[in-house]
This record gives structure tokens, sequence and C-alpha cells, in this order.
């Protein structure tokens, strides 16, 4: 009799184990199958972009979708340079959209992970509201502040500069609630102790224990970051008129108004391909950084 029951115990442990497998492999196929439907999409849309930057004027005026490469590239780039090099000037633009973007970067990852820090490591009145302070000033619009930042700059002649656009990027909430998480996954507060213990002032210590703990969320917020300022049209299209000091996206949106007789639809869709060329180099090169910081905190936490 116990024999009996003892089989059939088993037996139903082996059905319900079958079922939650099928069921696992079920929905990591349906996952895999969702994934390779979006890589599919994105590698499309790119690859329109490239057809059509071999694509004359006309065929692209004409409307029709083509996914055949033409021969018209290098007669598109040629004419970019030379035709547009008014409203587009390549190597000005690249310093440029490169010098905020790095800039920007570099000062929103290292103080908001200084402000993490801080409110972190430290036990004071009002903390909680700080954070929650700082974590509100997401939901205010860019567009919103962007009106008395321009009227500021407009009335002190600070306009065509680009550390004005390199500076406001210190106060970035969302980099800040990142950090301050990955250091509450990844950073015990007896390390920080120890380290006052052994005589290390706050800022030697945030620099040279805390950073390079922190190194795979930075390196993340980082080329988020960099992309973000790349690719950011609103505020230097406001702030920089200056065809010495325009970015990239300045200028192509530039070259999208000219006059619809003068437009060159094959120069237009160039210069948005060599305006990305570096965000893919980017994300190609520093891909593992970015799944490295995305996973490490969920790991160690």
């Amino acid at each position: 009799m116990n024999k009996a029951i003892g089989n059939k115990v088993i037996t139903d442990f082996k059905k319900e184990n079958r079922k939650a497998i099928t069921k696992f492999v079920i929905l990591k196929t349906l996952s895999y199958i969702f994934l390779c439907f979006v890589a599919v999409m994105c590698i499309f849309f790119f690859y329109l972009l490239l057809v059509n930057t071999t694509k004359d004027n006309n065929a692209l005026q004409g409307g029709k979708l083509s996914l055949t490469l033409s021969e018209f590239f290098n007669q598109n780039l040629r004419n970019l340079f030379t035709k547009f090099k008014t409203d587009f000037d390549a190597l000005k633009g690249f310093r440029a959209s490169f010098v905020i973007a790095f800039g920007s970067a570099l000062l929103t990852c290292y103080f908001s992970a200084l402000t993490a820090y801080g409110i972190y490591a430290y036990d004071f009145k009002g903390k909680k509201l700080m954070e929650v302070f700082i974590l509100a000033i997401m939901m205010i619009p860019t567009q919103l502040a962007s009106v008395g930042f321009f009227q500021l700059a407009s009335q002190y002649s600070l306009k065509n500069r680009w550390w004005l656009l390199i500076l406001p990027s210190i106060a970035a909430p969302s980099i800040f609630f990142y950090m301050i998480q990955y250091l509450r996954a990844t950073l015990p507060k007896d390390l920080i102790e120890s380290s006052r213990i052994d005589g290390s002032n706050e800022f030697m210590t945030f620099n040279r224990i805390v950073i390079p703990i922190m190194k795979p969320a930075i390196a993340v917020q980082m080329i988020f970051s960099f992309v973000g300022s790349w690719n950011n049209l609103y505020m230097p299209s406001l702030l920089l008129s200056d065809t010495n000091k325009k970015t990239l996206p300045v200028m192509i949106n530039a070259l999208q108004h000219t006059s619809w007789g003068n437009i060159d639809l094959g120069c237009v869709y160039m210069a948005i391909f060599l305006s990305i060329l570096p965000v893919i180099i980017v994300y190609l090169f520093l891909s593992k950084f970015i799944i490295k910081g995305v996973t490490a905190g969920s790991i160690k936490g």
C-alpha cells in the first residue's frame, strides 16, 4: 500500500515537473521570437536608411519603397560637402557634438554618483525628503524649464557657448536614481567606515574606493548620456545660432528646412547616416559594459 502511494506521488511529481519544463520552454521560445522580431525591425530601419543614402534625389522624391542598393552613395556624399557646405559642415558639427556630448556625459555621471554617494553614505535630517525632491524633478518637462533658461541666456548674452549646454547636465535626476540604487546593491557601508577609520577623507574615499566599485554603472550611464546629448536637438537649436558652433542635429535640421526646390533628400539621408554612425560605433564597442552594468546590481543584490 505504501509502495503504491509512493509510486503515485513520484508519478504526479514527474507530471508536474514535465508541465513546468514545457511551460518554461514555451515562454523562453516566445521571448526569443519577440526579441528576434525587435532586432530585425531595428536592423531593417537602419538598412533602409543605408539604402536611401545610395539613391539620388529624384528616386527618393518619387516615394517608391525599394530595398536594393543604388550607385549614388559617393555622389550624395560629395554633394553634401560641396553644395550644402554652408548648412552642413561635418567636421565642425562632429567637433561641437563630441565636445558637448562628452562633457555632458562626464559631468552628469560624476556629480550624479557623488550626490548618490552623499545621500547613501550619510544619515541626516531630511534625507528621504531630499531624495524624493530630486526624483520629483524628473516630472518637470524640459520644455517648461527651457523658457526661463533661454531668457536668462539671452539677457546675459550667453548664447552660442558650448559650456551653457554642458553645465546644466550636472543635474540629472534619472541618473542619480540609477546610481543610488546601484550603491545600495553593491557598496556596504562598513567599507566606508573602514576607510574613515584609516584616515581617508570623504573625497578620497569617493574617488579611490567608491568610483572603482561603480565603474560598470558609470560606464552604462556615460554611454546613455553621451548618446542622449549627441542626439539632442531642442536646446542646441535654441542656444546655438552661430554656424561654427552648431551640432550635427542642428545642421541636419537646417538642411531639412531648406526650400523644397533646393532640398536634396539624398544629402539629407547621408547627413543622418553620418550623424548616427558614431553612436552605432559606441554601442558596438561598449555593449559589454551596458550588459555588465545593468546586471551587476541584480546579481550582487
